[in-house]
C-alpha cells in the first residue's frame, strides 16, 4: 500500500494555526491598547485643527481653524472652566459641595455649569439680559441658577461681574452660618436645617446647603491664561508641526490670545500674533496706538453698555490681567456685517455653522492673509457653533432689524473677488 502524502496538508494547517495565533495576538494587543477618555473632563481639549478650504483657496494661504466648538460644553471656554475649578480646589478656595459663581455673557458660564458637577460643585451665573436668551435656557437646563441683569459699566456695583463676586461672598456667609450652627448643636452638616433667612434666599437665589462660594473671575484669574498657555498653544504647535506663520483671534477676557500668543512666540519669535477687535471695543486702539480710549470714552465714565455690536463674548474697554500677558504684533478692526457675512459664507461653502466670535476670528484670518500675502499658514480659533446664537446672530428677522442682512455671494465684503 502506497504511503499517504500529508506534507502539504500539514503545511497548510500549520500556516492556518500561525495566522490564527497572530490574529489573536494582534487582537489582544488592540484590546489592551484601546484608548478611551476618562470621563467628561478628560474629553476636553485636543480638538482638531482643520483647513478652512474656502478661505484658504481664496487667499492663497493655509487658513486653519481649531475646532473648539467640539469640546463637550461646546466652546473653547471648557478649557478655562476646568483650569479655574481645578486650581481653586487645589488651593482650598473651593471645596466639593461649593458653588462656583461667575459673571458671563454665556460661553464661560455654560462651560462652568457643564464641568462643575464633575467636581461635585454647583454653579451660579449672572448674565446680562441682552445676551441671546438660549444661553440662559442652556444654563438652566444644565442645573445652574441664573440671574439676568441689565448691562451697565464695570464700575457700577450692579455690573454682572460685580454681582457674581458678591454672590460668592454671600455663599461663604451662608456656609459660615451653617458651620457655626453645627458646632453649637453638635450635628453633622447633613442633619442641619437651612438657617438662611427668607430675605437672603430671595436676594441671592443661591443653593442654601452649599459649602461656600468661589468667584471664578474669568477676566482677572490667570488660570484662564494658563489654560491656553499649557493647552491650546502646545496643541496648535504640535498639530502644525511648528510650521505656522501667524495666529489671530479676538479677545474678551484675553485668556486665549494671551496664552496662545505667548506660547507660540516663545517657541518661535518669528510667528506673528494679531488681534481682531469688534465695534465698540478699545483693544484695537490699545494695540495699534497705545491708548485705549480718550478720557471722555473711559468705561468708568459710561453709565450704560458701551458696546455697539451683535458679537457676544468678545471686545472690552479695559485691560484685564489675562490680556496683559499677550504678545501681539498688531491688530485689525472687524465689523458686525463682516462677521455676519463670514458666517454665511462658511456655512454655504464649508458646512461650518459658527457663532459670532468664531466668524469674527475668520474675518481676522483673512485680514492677516491679505496683510502678509499668499503662501503662509495662519491659525485661528473656532470658539463655538451657531447653536448658541439662534435668536440674534443667526436670526434673519433680528439681523434685518439691525440693518445687517447678509447679501454677499463670496468674500467681496473683504475686497476679495
Amino acid at each position: 500500500m502506497a504511503p499517504v502524502r500529508t506534507t502539504g496538508a500539514i503545511v497548510v494547517a500549520a500556516i492556518s494555526i500561525s495566522m490564527a495565533v497572530l490574529s489573536y495576538i494582534v487582537s489582544s494587543k488592540k484590546k489592551k491598547n484601546k484608548k478611551f477618555r476618562n470621563g467628561l473632563i478628560d474629553a476636553i481639549g485636543n480638538t482638531p485643527l482643520i483647513r478652512i478650504n474656502s478661505l484658504s483657496d481664496a487667499t492663497g494661504c493655509e487658513i486653519l481653524g481649531k475646532c473648539e466648538f467640539l469640546n463637550p460644553g461646546g466652546s473653547v471656554k471648557d478649557r478655562v472652566a476646568v483650569k479655574i475649578i481645578e486650581e481653586a480646589l487645589e488651593s482650598g478656595k473651593l471645596t466639593r459641595g461649593g458653588v462656583v459663581t461667575e459673571g458671563s455673557a454665556g460661553s464661560t458660564a455654560i462651560s462652568l455649569a457643564t464641568v462643575a458637577p464633575a467636581y461635585g460643585c454647583k454653579c451660579h451665573v449672572v448674565i446680562p439680559d441682552d445676551a441671546a436668551i438660549e444661553k440662559s435656557q442652556i444654563l438652566e437646563s444644565l442645573g445652574a441658577t441664573v440671574e439676568r441683569v441689565r448691562p451697565v459699566s464695570i464700575t457700577h456695583r450692579d455690573h454682572f461681574v460685580n454681582i457674581a463676586r458678591r454672590r460668592a461672598l454671600e455663599a461663604n456667609e451662608v456656609a459660615s452660618k451653617h458651620r457655626k450652627s453645627d458646632q453649637m448643636n453638635g450635628k453633622p452638616l447633613e442633619q442641619t436645617i437651612d438657617y438662611t433667612s427668607d430675605e437672603e434666599k430671595q436676594s441671592t437665589a443661591l443653593p442654601h446647603n452649599c459649602k461656600g462660594g468661589f468667584f471664578a473671575d474669568q477676566f482677572e484669574n490667570l488660570a484662564n491664561y494658563r489654560a491656553h498657555y499649557e493647552g491650546t498653544g502646545p496643541e496648535i504647535w504640535e498639530q502644525t508641526g511648528g510650521s505656522l506663520d501667524a495666529f489671530v483671534v479676538a479677545a474678551g477676557t484675553g485668556g486665549t490670545v494671551a496664552g496662545v500668543s505667548r506660547f507660540l512666540q516663545e517657541k518661535n519669535p518669528n510667528i506673528k500674533c494679531f488681534l481682531i477687535d469688534p465695534p465698540g471695543s478699545g483693544l484695537f486702539n490699545k494695540v495699534t496706538r497705545g491708548v485705549m480710549y480718550t478720557r471722555e470714552e473711559a468705561e468708568g465714565r459710561r453709565l450704560k453698555n458701551p458696546f455697539d455690536t451683535i458679537t457676544e463674548g468678545i471686545g472690552i474697554n479695559r485691560l484685564t490681567q489675562n490680556f496683559m500677558m499677550a504678545k501681539l504684533d498688531g491688530a485689525f478692526r472687524g465689523t458686525d456685517l463682516e462677521a455676519v457675512e463670514m458666517s454665511r459664507v462658511l456655512l454655504k461653502n464649508d458646512g461650518l455653522f459658527l457663532g459670532s466670535s468664531s466668524a469674527m476670528n475668520c474675518v481676522g484670518a483673512v485680514r492677516v492673509a491679505q496683510s502678509i500675502g499668499p503662501g503662509h499658514t495662519i491659525v485661528t480659533i473656532l470658539c463655538d457653533s451657531g447653536m448658541r446664537h439662534l435668536s440674534k446672530f443667526c436670526n434673519a428677522e433680528y439681523l434685518s432689524q439691525q440693518g445687517l442682512t447678509p447679501k454677499a455671494t463670496g468674500l467681496e465684503f473683504l475686497g476679495i473677488r
